[in-house]
């Protein structure tokens, strides 16, 4: 990558969250301990998932994903932003980059198709129970599966591919982490162009997916609302619920950065925008996971079977 004067770029420095060092102590022991819950939680969930056969399927293998996708979204991001609270420069190559914001969007993107895909299957376990054994065979299960890796792959080659042909003369990113539009900032040429594909795929993948969301929970609220029995309308509630906190906060900061006119918000407005959408959502799914009753049974069986054979 070739500036005008034949300097070349061969890393970016992030400026980080923060350069208020007590901030930055303060930050890096909160982030920390969010990042680790986040892991430790997911994995956690994914093996309770894999060893407790009496859990519902699909909805299971559908959280299991979801949790395998979080830890690998928080993963992308978190590390580099705990680098940036312990040093005054935290440099990047070019290359880790473009890698870091390959992983950031291709995880990203699958979180957005397989929250579409929790949403399609509480519409059919509540709208449609007599053909849920339809929607729930391992055909389908799969095929949503795949389909929603390979979206978010397909997605995050539009963003690499935009920043690998891109010269950069300036080379310090106000961020905590290598996300595009930040970086186009610090392009030489004109981004105009380069900006409409990521532009026009990042805006597919949330309108779509929102849009197979909203529809789904507008059937949902419907046949709750036409339930005579509390018990069930409760029941119908308390599945729904967190899922719907974690869409709201996810999709509410992310099209708050990714579809608002830039000019109409701050560099740090953004940053936190991210935080909660890379680092606190990841959790919130956690901690939604294990709200559910089923979890909380299968967890209490799966340690006394543990203390059983101790």
């Amino acid at each position: 990558m070739e500036t005008a004067n034949h300097t070349t770029v061969t890393e970016f420095i992030i400026l980080g969250l923060t350069d208020n060092p007590t901030l930055c102590a303060i930050f890096f022991e909160i982030f920390l301990g969010v990042y680790i819950v986040t892991v430790v939680g997911n994995i956690s969930i994914t093996i309770l998932i894999q060893s407790s056969p009496q859990l519902p399927m699909p909805m299971y293998l559908f959280l299991s994903h979801l949790a395998f996708v979080d830890i690998g979204y928080s993963t992308s991001v978190t590390p580099i932003m705990l680098m940036s609270f312990l040093r005054e420069r935290t440099a990047i190559p070019v290359t880790g980059c473009i890698a870091q914001l390959g992983s950031d969007v291709t995880f990203g993107a699958t979180e957005c198709f397989l929250l579409a895909t929790i949403a399609y299957n509480h519409y059919g376990s509540i709208c449609s129970p007599l053909l849920y054994s339809i929607h729930r065979s391992p055909v389908v299960c799969f095929f949503l599966l795949e389909a929603s890796y390979l979206g978010g792959c397909i997605n995050a080659s539009s963003f690499t591919g935009c920043l690998m042909n891109l010269s950069f003369g300036p080379n310090k990113t106000n961020h905590f982490f290598c996300d595009l539009f930040p970086l186009l900032k610090l392009s030489c040429g004109h981004v105009s162009i380069a900006e409409i594909s990521p532009a026009i795929s990042s805006a597919s993948v949330l309108i779509s997916t929102l849009f197979t969301i909203i529809v789904p929970y507008s059937y949902i609220l419907h046949s709750i609302l036409k339930m005579h029995s509390t018990e069930g309308r409760k029941k119908a509630f308390s599945t729904c619920i967190s899922h719907l906190t974690a869409v709201t906060l996810f999709y509410g900061t992310v099209l708050f950065v990714y579809i608002m006119p830039k000019s109409s918000y701050s560099a740090d407005q953004v940053k936190v925008a991210s935080v909660i959408y890379i680092v606190v959502v990841p959790m919130l799914n956690l901690i939604c996971s294990l709200r559910k009753k089923e979890v909380k049974e299968a967890m209490r069986k799966l340690m006394a079977r543990a203390h059983w054979f101790s």
